[in-house]
């Protein structure tokens, strides 16, 4: 039975497990390698591939040592002059030395300035594209091997198909060439001044609409430090997937905040976070498309697949990437994520003046998923020591107000972060109410530099001018101060939860195969290209990978369904099977709870002449075992436009299209994630046992998730779809059948 094999099929899979990598570009010069578009889904021959997608050496391309500046202007009243001043008061921040280039001028802003790419005197670092089309100066950069180069023109893939083929026109350029492009379509952000008074780890951006970026720049101003900008533009080259990878491999970089319209490739996204899961580096991102009207703005602005948004959800989650809704919440998480330190405890305790105030926090925490333990009978207790007794220490504390104004404060405070079970401690203050909120701040502020534990206040002020919140808790660099109890709820679900995945993380890509699976060889025998399989050849297929179908047989004849019958065992399920039969019930073509061999003869005459009335084409009738008793589930196999090979799990039957209740991963995925897949899913509890219906067997359901999963990764985007609905999942320990099954072949 399939529920004996559990442990050794899950390690098995993890032996298999697929990484699709990618080859370095064989002209890459400088370090420098090509992101390039991925492994295609079906290619498993892994045998001659990295693990891990090679991470581009962009030293150069941030502290150059030589610019170069083509097109450059010093004639007021054009954008190349302002972009030339720009980039002239950049390369000496970075001490680089800067040519201008220009075919008709001798000088640029006192600058002697060279009429062609080839009269450059040295090999340069970086040159910064100010023309129409860059596509004729591809070709003398890679003479003059230059190591980057950046493109601001715009008309591109986000101008439609003609910009989108002028574009697919410059990648190929700069694919032979051996430099590395930034744009088209991009910025300035990328040369912008960044404070460099403030210390602490700090904030890499990257963003693909540069306005978007602001907020998070701004916190410079806060106090926060950011030290590297990237504007991907169309990422007709250099993708977010690049920066994200040397990012998490920058020692001052605390955490990566993205604003992505698009996803270049999914699978070098994927390798990328996973490289930044492996640095514990985070990555929080703004992604739009959620909705059709976002996703159809972000391809007219960066003219990427923005994706489905259901996959892009899962496929972030499953590699550690926080994804944030609003650029407030994006510039708040990040900064917590960049400066606080490994969370000791998972704790939360909410600790303020009011009871209301309180009250209201506890239910929005502990309704984003927060842990806010009750403190011990001892700690109450203790607390009670400076607090009325009339008033609740359970979490949240409420002091009342009046011990906040005198040595009682600091007390209190101290005594909370002292418990073992609080790892954060949260002090929403709803406005100002000097002196008590002055001081109150005052003590949370000393509180955090005494401690290792995450002091978090919120300055409910719509004014933000006060001193206590302009100068005591914006001044400290270990409190973490918000404006909205929302965005410190996210920042702090998201901190404890990226710690969580973090610890002991343990790559999908690190064991990957080298060769096909037996498995592999059975099924490709029976793959149809072009065609949809008979639900007889889908659970072949089925069979094939180990997972576990009904007793039945084919038969073309009604004597041989009376045989197939007691061969099966009564009562039995009668079905048309045939290639291109996709809904077989609203047909009139399944006969259920079969009990003699007359019902028997009639079912196969009545199948075969509603088959022929249809037009159906059939490869014969399945007498099939009969099974009831169970929980019906689906799982299946989708292509993702970005991400290859998806799979989905989640209630079966009708209840698939009626509530629509499923979650997807993205492989490659383990154990873990399969089990996350279920708990997602709003009808869990029907696997538990609900009324008097025994549990079902989780495990069995897992091990099907897991064996569809390697199906996957094997066919790669052959299968073009795989539906297995229902998969009837039995009583623990019994196992999970799939009583039906359609697959569909590229």
């Amino acid at each position: 039975m399939l529920g004996s094999t559990h442990g050794t099929l899950t390690t098995d899979l993890r032996a298999r497990v697929v990484a699709c990598g990618e080859q370095p570009r064989p002209d890459a010069v400088h370090g420098s390698t090509s992101a390039g578009t991925g492994a295609a889904a079906g290619d498993l021959d892994v045998s001659s591939r990295p693990l891990h997608a090679p991470v581009p050496d962009l030293d150069r391309f941030f502290r150059p040592e030589s610019v170069a500046v083509i097109g450059a202007s010093d004639t007021e009243g054009r954008p190349n002059t302002g972009i030339t001043r720009q980039l002239i008061a950049w390369a000496e921040r970075v001490g680089a030395r800067l040519y201008p280039v220009h075919p008709t001028r001798t000088s640029v802003f006192g600058l002697r300035c060279l009429p062609s790419v080839g009269d450059l005197p040295e090999q340069v670092d970086l040159a910064a594209l100010l023309v129409a089309d860059p596509l004729p100066v591809i070709g003398e950069l890679a003479e003059a091997k230059v190591k980057f180069a950046v493109a601001f023109a715009s008309g591109f893939a986000e101008a439609g198909e003609e910009g989108a083929a002028a574009q697919a026109r410059l990648a190929a350029a700069v694919e032979r060439s051996g430099l590395r492009l930034l744009g088209p379509n991009t910025n300035l952000n990328a040369f912008e001044e960044f404070r460099e008074d403030l210390e602490g780890p700090a904030i890499a951006l990257i963003t693909q609409s540069g306005h978007q970026g602001r907020p998070v720049y701004a916190l410079q101003e806060l106090g926060i430090r950011l030290s590297h900008w990237a504007p991907t533009g169309n990422e007709a080259d250099l993708e977010t997937a690049d920066f994200i990878s040397y990012f998490a491999q920058q020692p001052e970089v605390g955490a990566i905040a993205c604003y992505v319209e698009g996803l270049k490739d999914g699978r070098s996204f994927l390798l990328a976070a996973d490289r930044a899961a492996r640095a514990g580096v985070p990555v929080v991102a703004v992604k739009v498309g959620r909705t059709e009207t976002g996703a159809r703005m972000a391809a007219s602005h960066t003219g990427k697949l923005t994706g489905a948004d259901q996959v892009v959800d899962a496929a972030m989650r499953q590699f550690g990437v926080i994804r944030v809704d609003g650029l407030d919440e994006l510039q708040d998480t990040a900064a917590l994520l960049a400066r606080a330190r490994k969370p000791v405890a998972d704790g939360v305790v909410v600790y303020s003046i009011s009871g209301g105030t309180g009250a209201h926090f506890s239910d929005l925490a502990t309704a984003a998923g927060l842990r806010l333990p009750e403190l011990s009978a001892a700690k109450q207790a203790e607390l009670h020591t400076w607090i009325p007794d009339f008033l609740s220490v359970a979490n949240p504390v409420d002091n009342g107000g009046h011990p906040v104004g005198d040595w009682r404060g600091p007390k209190i405070i101290e005594a909370i972060l002292a418990d073992p079970s609080v790892g954060v401690l949260i002090c929403p203050i709803t406005g100002p109410f000097p002196p008590m909120s002055d001081k109150l701040a005052q003590d949370l502020v000393d509180a955090a530099e005494a401690t290792d534990k995450l002091v978090c206040v919120v300055w409910g002020s719509p004014v933000g001018t006060e001193d206590a919140y302009r100068t005591t808790l914006l001044g400290s660099s270990r409190a973490a101060t918000f404006r909205t109890f929302g965005n410190c709820i996210t920042a702090v679900h998201a901190y404890l939860g990226h710690h969580r995945f973090t610890t002991g993380y343990r790559s999908p890509f690190d064991e990957a195969p080298r060769t096909h699976s037996p498995s592999f060889r059975k099924a490709q025998a029976l793959m149809r290209p072009g065609r949809q399989l008979s639900e007889h050849a889908a659970k072949q297929l089925l069979r094939a990978y180990g997972i576990r179908v009904p007793r039945e047989q084919l038969v073309t004849s009604a004597a041989a369904a009376v045989r197939a019958a007691g061969l099966v065992g009564y009562p039995v399920v009668m079905k048309a099977s045939g290639p291109q039969l996709a809904h077989k019930t609203e047909l009139g073509l399944v006969k259920v709870a079969l009990t003699s061999a007359s019902q028997i003869r009639d079912a196969y005459r009545e199948l075969t002449d509603i088959a022929r009335y249809e037009g159906v084409e059939l490869d014969g009738v399945l007498v099939c075992q009969m099974i009831e008793r169970g929980v019906e589930m689906v799982v299946g196999v989708t292509q993702d436009a970005l991400f290859g090979p998806t799979v989905t799990v989640g209630l079966g039957g009708v209840l698939v299209e009626v509530l629509g209740d499923a979650s997807v991963r993205v492989p490659p995925f383990g154990e873990d994630q399969a089990r996350a897949m279920l708990g997602e899913l709003r009808g869990h509890a029907l696997l538990e046992g609900i009324r008097g219906a025994p549990p079902a067997d989780v495990d069995a359901l897992v091990e099907v998730v897991l064996r569809v999963q390697r199906m996957a990764l094997e066919l790669g985007d052959d299968l073009s779809e795989l539906d297995i609905n229902p998969l009837m999942v039995l009583p623990r320990g019994q196992g999970a059948v799939a009583l039906d099954a359609l697959a569909v072949c590229r």
